[in-house]
């Protein structure tokens, strides 16, 4: 049974030690929504918006988030990130929110590409609160990691909700 890493011996938080791990490219995916009214959903499609594009501004907080995870999660390595890649995509009902980030380095990207997702996210909400405060932010899962120790991982992607 796997064990989680963060604790030592006698149960003390720690910051793992990868400095025995090799080198490896390491790449991870994750998702989630921002589910809103349909009339915020218009004013997104049309750009009506005192504070600019939801999207592209969305885009890139993920991206500028994902460089600093490990500010925003304490036990995280900071990374030499070599490529983020975050999209929100306008829906009938949302937004959704992609990211996928690689690294050369000797522990994964797995926080990086939820952080993305996350703060994306949170900037989709803050772009658009002034029309809908009820908006919901859901389904922030990991998609999908390569590299490392113990191996790739695919989960299930939240289902398709895309509708331009």
């Amino acid at each position: 049974m796997a064990k989680l890493s963060h604790y030592g011996a006698k149960g003390e938080v720690r910051m793992v030690d990868v400095s025995a791990k090799a080198v490896t490219t390491r790449m991870a995916g994750a998702q989630g929504f921002v589910r809103m009214k349909p009339s915020v959903v218009q004013a997104v499609r049309r750009l009506k918006n005192p504070k600019g594009d939801p999207l592209e501004v969305a885009r890139i907080a993920g991206i500028a988030a994902a460089k600093r995870t490990a500010e925003w999660i304490p036990l995280c390595h900071p990374l030499p990130l070599t490529h983020i890649d975050v999209t929100a995509r306008l829906c009938k009902n949302g937004v959704e929110v992609r990211s996928a980030v690689t690294t050369a380095a000797q522990t994964g990207v797995e926080m990086e590409a939820l952080v993305a997702v996350a703060a994306a996210a949170l900037t989709v909400y803050d772009m658009c609160k002034a029309l809908d405060k009820g908006m919901e932010i859901t389904d922030i899962v990991l998609v999908e990691k390569t590299g490392g120790k113990s191996g790739d991982f695919h989960g299930k992607p939240a289902r398709e909700r895309r509708v331009r």
